[in-house]
């Protein structure tokens, strides 16, 4: 499986989203009402608008990201290693900014590149490209796919490659990252968390660390995948914030 990808063509890949505004009572009229038309498809009859502004930070409309973070493999003699790279802070279009770059250096310096993330091609790889033509940042090639072929798409997914063309249920990278036996550290935080700690109590280093490790648990899946060793701890490098 995944044996015609050589591993240092892969970038890996991980967002992390927040709600655009602290609290709903900070929108103005017009998203406030349009998030109410909005979460009416989902939320509970007893529940208002208000009650599941929580979850705006799904929605690329309603939601900003917060943190991008990627790594890609190299060879170090006969070692494995994962370099890895985070965008974060309050200025979206900044960190988008730097991402694209990062992005179009990578691109350039290999003849052929591919984009990997879980669940990539349902949300992060989208709500990514969403998010800089908002912002009017240029949308690097390998991720503007309009009026691409199916085989012209530079994307892989492990989510998608795990489901083997099954399209009934999720597979999370934590049961995945487990099944295949590779160690995860326990975290104090999940998904549904990182809003409130980027609005309410201002933790972008953890929320950052936290991408961080999907990125490499994303990298070891990728490697499982192809019957291949792991990286070890050891062979892990922090290349810093931008």
């Amino acid at each position: 499986m995944l044996d015609h990808i050589k591993n240092e063509s892969v970038l890996f890949v991980d967002i992390e989203t927040a709600p655009a505004a602290p609290s709903f009572d900070q929108l103005n009229d017009a998203f406030k009402d349009l998030w109410d038309k909005k979460s009416s498809y989902f939320r509970k009859e007893n529940e208002s608008a208000k009650d599941v502004y929580s979850r705006a930070g799904i929605y690329a409309e309603f939601g900003k990201i917060i943190c991008i973070s990627a790594g890609f493999i190299y060879m170090k003699g006969n070692e494995k290693c994962l370099r890895l790279k985070s965008f974060s802070g309050d200025d979206e279009k900044e960190l988008l900014t730097g991402f694209a770059d990062m992005i179009n250096k990578f691109c350039d310096s290999r003849k052929e590149v591919m984009l990997c993330a879980h669940n990539g091609k349902e949300f992060d790889f989208p709500y990514i490209a969403r998010r800089m033509l908002v912002l009017g940042v240029r949308i690097p090639q390998i991720l503007d796919n309009a009026g691409k072929k199916p085989w012209e798409v530079s994307l892989l997914d492990t989510l998608e490659l795990w489901k083997f063309g099954d399209y009934k249920h999720y597979t999370s990278l934590n049961l995945l990252a487990n099944l295949f036996n590779i160690p995860t550290p326990k975290d104090d935080m999940d998904g549904s968390m990182v809003g409130e700690a980027y609005w309410q109590r201002k933790e972008l280093e953890r929320i950052t660390k936290y991408c961080e490790k999907d990125v490499l648990a994303i990298a070891q899946l990728f490697l499982r995948y192809k019957g291949e060793s792991i990286i070890l701890d050891a062979n892990i490098e922090q290349a810093g914030l931008s």
